[in-house]
């Protein structure tokens, strides 16, 4: 909504459209003509475009079908906002945004009054830089409302942190057990499993969770346990659950599971 407001910042008339409702869409069409990669965002918004029209013929018995052959396709469904946004959207998406608001800011003179926050020599090219950031992400999973709690699971948590190499400490200080022996193991000891169970609650702790909010996070922080012992560097969190607030500091070495036969 932000860039779509500065796209349309003081947009020459003849370059919304006269008849369209739509200024961006006439913008980025416009645009396209001597651009090809905006060329190419008109013909993937227009696929889009024609999916949510024939989405919406489609009688109710059929929506689920349709929405899941659509998923295999690649061809998600929209919500409001996201066709509201559609153009803006769909050039973030395939990483070309930044690209094109750079070649407008180049061109702004056909397209925008001078007065215009993309025509000034400051504002434009850097509202175009601030762009190359978000355009270099991935939006392979964009996160919805009922999303929040669908992070990493914990069995992926404690894969990824190793947590559990301070388990296997006993018989190999200084390698990770194979995660196929390990779970081979935890199947039949109660022990390990109780341990699996700790490691996994606290593993997701430190993530956002159903539980508890993670309000801050940041790793290497040095602690000292004792004067005659050098500091050692940690990942301190603060928590929030309904009734108060937790503090946790755990060493780099727990959280890699490379603890060895250190105390």
């Amino acid at each position: 909504g932000v860039v779509e407001a500065c796209l349309l910042h003081m947009l020459k008339r003849r370059a919304a459209g006269f008849l369209r409702t739509d200024k961006v869409a006439a913008l980025f069409t416009k645009v396209g003509k001597t651009y090809a990669v905006a060329g190419d965002i008109c013909k993937k918004v227009q696929e889009l475009q024609q999916q949510v029209e024939s989405r919406k013929q489609q009688p109710n018995g059929q929506e689920p079908l349709k929405r899941q052959g659509s998923t295999s396709g690649k061809a998600p469904v929209l919500t409001p906002q996201a066709i509201k946004h559609i153009w803006v959207r769909t050039a973030l998406i395939e990483k070309v945004l930044d690209k094109i608001v750079q070649y407008i800011v180049d061109n702004c003179s056909k397209y925008y009054e001078k007065e215009a926050l993309l025509a000034d020599p400051v504002c434009g090219p850097i509202l175009a830089s601030l762009l190359v950031g978000p355009c270099a992400l991935e939006y392979t999973k964009l996160k919805t409302a009922d999303h929040y709690w669908t992070d990493p699971s914990a069995d992926e948590l404690v894969q990824r942190h190793r947590i559990h190499g301070v388990h296997g400490r006993q018989d190999s200080p200084s390698k990770r057990p194979a995660l196929g022996i390990r779970k081979r193991h935890s199947s039949g000891s109660a022990p390990e499993d109780r341990f699996a169970a700790s490691a996994r609650e606290y593993v997701e702790s430190l993530h956002q969770n159903s539980r508890t909010h993670l309000l801050y996070g940041k790793n290497n922080v040095l602690v000292q346990p004792k004067d005659d012992l050098e500091v050692i560097p940690g990942y301190l969190s603060l928590h929030q659950s309904a009734d108060s607030l937790t503090l946790k500091w755990t060493p780099n070495q727990l959280m890699n599971g490379t603890l060895g036969d250190s105390e």
